[in-house]
């Protein structure tokens, strides 16, 4: 019985250093890749080569998009509607159509830009009181549409990130 024990953790640990080293292999690549590419998302603090790349493959070129509203579509961060007649529901679920891995990217970009902007903690934070049901998963959404008005300025720009000065009055 303990051979067998042993054997199937022998099995786990091989797998995961596995899995491990092929990560890493897969970061350096990411790495290298985006050194060839502009350098405008990952001026935006909490935002990494790996977010960078998901967020570039899946929209492509910017220009292909009217404005930040029709990524945001793309992506499927909106919700659906429901009515019929004068009634409008209040409580609808998020659309599961559009792109999922780039809504995956914006809202987990999000989340971590969340944590080092802020602009964006406040937003956040605004969001969550807001609402009595699903408070975070609401509030990130809404600050990863946040987050795209960002994304979508910048790449038009071709700019970095420059975060807002705050005004200290003196008196």
């Amino acid at each position: 019985m303990e051979d067998s024990i042993d054997a199937i953790l022998a099995t786990s640990i091989t797998l995961i250093r596995t899995f491990d080293k092929q990560i890493k292999e897969l970061d350096k690549t990411i790495k290298r890749i985006m050194k060839g590419m502009p350098q405008v998302l990952q001026s935006i603090p909490g935002v990494g080569p790996v977010f960078v790349a998901g967020i570039i493959a899946e929209i492509g070129q910017i220009e292909r998009f009217e404005n930040e509203e029709k990524i945001a579509k793309y992506a499927g961060l909106y919700w659906r509607k429901h009515q019929s007649g004068r009634f409008t529901a209040d409580n609808t679920s998020l659309s599961r159509n559009g792109n999922q891995y780039l809504r995956y990217y914006l809202v987990e970009a999000a989340n971590s830009v969340r944590r080092q902007i802020p602009e964006y903690s406040d937003y956040y934070a605004k969001k969550y009181r807001e609402v009595p049901k699903h408070q975070h998963k609401r509030a990130l959404v809404l600050t990863a549409r946040k987050f795209v008005r960002l994304v979508d300025a910048l790449l038009r720009k071709n700019q970095i990130y420059t975060p807002k000065r705050s005004v200290i009055n003196e008196a």
